[in-house]
Protein backbone atom coordinates (compact mmCIF):
# COMPACT_ATOMS: atom_id res chain seq x y z
CA UNK A 1 0.00 0.00 0.00
CA UNK A 2 1.51 3.05 -1.08
CA UNK A 3 -0.68 5.74 1.12
CA UNK A 4 -0.74 6.04 5.20
CA UNK A 5 -3.99 6.04 6.53
CA UNK A 6 -4.09 7.59 10.43
CA UNK A 7 -6.69 5.80 12.15
CA UNK A 8 -7.68 7.21 15.71
CA UNK A 9 -9.91 6.79 18.04
CA UNK A 10 -9.86 10.70 18.49
CA UNK A 11 -12.58 12.91 15.58
CA UNK A 12 -10.91 15.56 13.29
CA UNK A 13 -10.35 18.30 15.27
CA UNK A 14 -12.56 20.86 13.31
CA UNK A 15 -15.62 18.81 14.21
CA UNK A 16 -14.87 18.88 18.29
CA UNK A 17 -14.89 22.84 17.71
CA UNK A 18 -18.05 22.87 15.57
CA UNK A 19 -19.51 20.61 18.40
CA UNK A 20 -18.53 23.13 21.06
CA UNK A 21 -19.46 26.03 19.39
CA UNK A 22 -23.02 24.35 19.03
CA UNK A 23 -23.32 23.58 22.26
CA UNK A 24 -21.73 26.44 23.76
CA UNK A 25 -24.92 28.30 21.71
CA UNK A 26 -27.92 26.25 22.84
CA UNK A 27 -26.78 26.88 25.99
CA UNK A 28 -26.68 30.76 25.40
CA UNK A 29 -29.85 30.83 23.84
CA UNK A 30 -31.78 28.78 26.07
CA UNK A 31 -29.97 30.80 29.57
CA UNK A 32 -31.07 34.35 27.84
CA UNK A 33 -34.30 33.55 26.99
CA UNK A 34 -35.37 31.69 30.47
CA UNK A 35 -34.22 35.49 32.17
CA UNK A 36 -36.27 37.30 29.49
CA UNK A 37 -39.29 35.15 30.39
CA UNK A 38 -38.64 34.32 34.67
CA UNK A 39 -41.23 36.13 36.52
CA UNK A 40 -40.26 36.07 39.87
CA UNK A 41 -43.81 36.29 42.86
CA UNK A 42 -44.06 38.93 45.08
CA UNK A 43 -46.19 39.05 48.24
CA UNK A 44 -47.79 42.34 48.93
CA UNK A 45 -45.36 43.33 51.91
CA UNK A 46 -42.57 42.66 49.36
CA UNK A 47 -43.90 44.55 46.70
CA UNK A 48 -44.25 47.54 48.97
CA UNK A 49 -40.86 47.13 50.52
CA UNK A 50 -38.96 47.31 46.54
CA UNK A 51 -42.12 49.04 44.83
CA UNK A 52 -39.60 51.89 42.70
CA UNK A 53 -37.38 48.64 41.94
CA UNK A 54 -40.46 46.47 40.09
CA UNK A 55 -41.53 49.11 38.63
CA UNK A 56 -42.58 47.94 35.04
CA UNK A 57 -40.83 44.40 35.84
CA UNK A 58 -42.45 41.22 35.44
CA UNK A 59 -44.08 39.85 38.25
CA UNK A 60 -46.76 37.77 40.32
CA UNK A 61 -48.40 38.83 42.87
CA UNK A 62 -50.46 36.56 45.54
CA UNK A 63 -53.41 37.91 47.28
CA UNK A 64 -56.76 37.48 48.07
CA UNK A 65 -59.77 39.75 46.27
CA UNK A 66 -61.19 42.17 48.48
CA UNK A 67 -64.57 41.76 49.26
CA UNK A 68 -66.67 44.31 47.33
CA UNK A 69 -64.26 45.32 45.30
CA UNK A 70 -64.82 43.47 42.26
CA UNK A 71 -66.04 45.35 39.13
CA UNK A 72 -66.61 43.69 35.71
CA UNK A 73 -67.25 45.11 32.52
CA UNK A 74 -68.27 42.22 30.37
CA UNK A 75 -68.08 44.19 26.94
CA UNK A 76 -64.41 44.81 27.63
CA UNK A 77 -64.42 41.40 29.76
CA UNK A 78 -62.09 43.21 31.98
CA UNK A 79 -62.10 43.14 35.57
CA UNK A 80 -60.53 45.50 38.31
CA UNK A 81 -60.51 44.54 41.93
CA UNK A 82 -58.51 44.88 45.29
CA UNK A 83 -55.71 42.09 46.28
CA UNK A 84 -55.03 42.19 50.31
CA UNK A 85 -53.27 40.59 52.38
CA UNK A 86 -54.71 38.63 55.08
CA UNK A 87 -52.19 39.39 57.81
CA UNK A 88 -51.52 43.09 57.07
CA UNK A 89 -53.31 45.56 55.58
CA UNK A 90 -51.64 46.00 52.46
CA UNK A 91 -53.83 46.27 49.29
CA UNK A 92 -53.47 46.67 45.71
CA UNK A 93 -55.58 47.69 43.01
CA UNK A 94 -55.74 45.51 39.87
CA UNK A 95 -56.79 45.63 36.45
CA UNK A 96 -57.15 42.23 34.08
CA UNK A 97 -58.80 41.93 30.72
CA UNK A 98 -59.74 38.78 29.55
CA UNK A 99 -61.27 35.12 30.31
CA UNK A 100 -62.34 35.26 34.23
CA UNK A 101 -62.29 32.26 35.85
CA UNK A 102 -65.44 30.84 37.07
CA UNK A 103 -63.82 30.66 40.68
CA UNK A 104 -62.50 34.23 41.00
CA UNK A 105 -65.14 36.39 43.44
CA UNK A 106 -64.96 38.14 46.86
CA UNK A 107 -61.96 36.47 49.20
CA UNK A 108 -61.07 33.88 46.66
CA UNK A 109 -57.04 33.79 46.84
CA UNK A 110 -55.39 34.61 43.52
CA UNK A 111 -52.14 35.12 42.19
CA UNK A 112 -51.83 37.87 39.19
CA UNK A 113 -49.14 38.41 36.84
CA UNK A 114 -47.74 40.88 35.08
CA UNK A 115 -46.65 44.09 35.44
CA UNK A 116 -46.56 47.10 38.69
CA UNK A 117 -47.37 50.65 37.90
CA UNK A 118 -45.74 52.62 40.39
CA UNK A 119 -46.91 55.92 39.79
CA UNK A 120 -49.99 54.74 39.63
CA UNK A 121 -49.94 52.46 42.55
CA UNK A 122 -51.62 50.09 40.27
CA UNK A 123 -50.83 46.28 38.90
CA UNK A 124 -51.87 45.36 35.10
CA UNK A 125 -52.09 41.69 35.38
CA UNK A 126 -51.86 39.84 32.17
CA UNK A 127 -52.52 36.31 33.79
CA UNK A 128 -55.09 36.38 36.43
CA UNK A 129 -55.07 32.33 38.50
CA UNK A 130 -58.15 32.51 41.72
CA UNK A 131 -59.03 29.28 43.70
CA UNK A 132 -61.32 29.32 46.23
CA UNK A 133 -60.78 27.05 48.97
CA UNK A 134 -63.95 27.21 50.55
CA UNK A 135 -65.37 25.46 47.44
CA UNK A 136 -63.31 22.55 48.38
CA UNK A 137 -63.52 22.27 52.46
CA UNK A 138 -67.05 22.30 52.46
CA UNK A 139 -67.26 19.57 49.66
CA UNK A 140 -64.64 18.02 51.76
CA UNK A 141 -66.68 18.71 55.08
CA UNK A 142 -69.60 17.54 53.45
CA UNK A 143 -68.32 13.94 52.49
CA UNK A 144 -66.72 13.73 56.26
CA UNK A 145 -70.23 14.29 57.75
CA UNK A 146 -71.74 11.09 55.85
CA UNK A 147 -72.38 8.10 57.70
CA UNK A 148 -69.91 5.38 57.80
CA UNK A 149 -71.71 2.00 56.74
CA UNK A 150 -69.81 -1.36 57.25
CA UNK A 151 -68.80 -3.45 54.09
CA UNK A 152 -71.48 -6.01 53.87
CA UNK A 153 -70.36 -9.27 51.82
CA UNK A 154 -71.82 -9.64 48.63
Amino acid sequence: MTGTMAVSGLPAPKFIVAGLLILGSVAYLMFSGINDTMVYYYTLSELAEKKTDLAGVGLRIHGHVSSGTIRIDRELSQVDFLVMEKKTTNTLPVTYQGIIPDTFKDGAEVVVEGTYQADRHHFQATILMAKCPSKYEEAQAASSEKPQTPDQPY
